[in-house]
């Protein structure tokens, strides 16, 4: 939701006389650009190396030397966040990193907008360039493809190594596991033009149930699902920066996707910020992330 915006919305509408009398408040606004800025900077240290203000705007500085506008200022419903979002629209909902028995309220998915330069910037800019960035990677119980930019394969790899843990005490969850629906898959999103995650190599499908997905399944048996889907998988996934497609309203249970600026910004933020500072104290001593708050600090005053 674009705060100031929306603000100056309701104020035409309702009351068009007092606009001039009323302060729209910035500080809310800059400090979720400061929280949205700082986890995409920990999300991906290769590739965003700056961020810089210029006319009037905030654009994220990526290693090729591409700019990447974090806010249009526009006021859009959700199918334009979907179609044309921008980072701030990506980050804008809270994803949700305790466990859920009941499914998201309508039109509320976290991590569904997709903000494609940084994809391809990050996982590569055509098909040929993904495909070069692909690696086999060892899942316990079989092989498969993964973008190995980012850490995003030894995430997978690490996330299906703590199922395989788990397995030994509860045999049960290997049969939501496997066989795996799939990983790499150069294709666009049914019914859009856009390219899925699976096309980026970032994006996993487990083990397909018909009630595991919006398009084929009722809310009432979505929500049977989804209340019968083991936690622990959920867990090992978010424990190494994974979203869930459960966690959506336009659910989609069996998918998994590397998105680790949406944990990121979770873990540090969803519970506010203990600190005297606009972040946590815990990351005074995290000597990286100090260096990315001194260059958002010298840019959003």
């Amino acid at each position: 939701m674009k705060i100031k915006a929306l603000i100056l919305f309701v104020l035409l509408i309702n009351f068009p006389l007092s606009i001039a009398a009323i302060e729209i408040p910035k500080d809310s606004y800059t400090k979720t650009a400061k929280e949205d800025i700082l986890s995409l900077m920990m999300a991906y240290p290769e590739y965003i190396l700056d961020v810089k203000a210029k006319d009037n705007n905030l654009y994220l500085v990526m290693k090729s030397g591409k700019e990447i506008l974090y806010d249009d200022k526009k006021v859009k419903n959700f199918g334009e966040k979907l179609g044309n979002g921008d980072l701030q629209d990506m980050l804008e909902e809270p994803y949700p990193l305790v466990p859920i028995d009941k499914l998201m309220e309508d039109n509320r998915d976290p991590g569904r907008v997709r903000i494609y330069p940084l994809l391809k910037e990050v996982y590569g800019n055509s098909k040929n360039s993904i495909e070069k960035n692909l690696s086999n990677i060892n899942l316990t119980w079989r092989n498969c493809t993964f973008n190995n930019k980012n850490n995003a394969g030894n995430s997978l790899e690490a996330a299906m190594k703590e199922l395989k843990e788990i397995s030994r005490s509860k045999p049960s969850i290997v049969s939501v596991l496997l066989p795996i629906s799939g990983t790499f898959n150069y294709r666009v999103i049914a019914r859009t033009g856009q390219l899925s995650p699976h096309a980026f190599g970032i994006a996993i499908d487990l083990r397909s149930n018909s009630k595991d997905y919006w398009q084929w399944a009722s809310k009432k048996d979505g929500e049977a699902r989804l209340k019968s889907y083991p936690k622990e998988v959920v867990k090992a996934f978010e424990n190494n920066n994974f979203i869930w497609g459960g966690k959506w309203s336009h659910f989609d249970i069996l998918h998994f996707e590397y998105r680790p600026e949406i944990i990121i910004k979770a873990r540090l933020f969803s519970t506010g910020v203990n600190s005297i500072e606009w972040y946590p104290d815990n990351l005074k001593d995290n000597k990286e992330a100090m260096g990315y708050i001194e260059k958002i600090d010298n840019v959003l005053k």
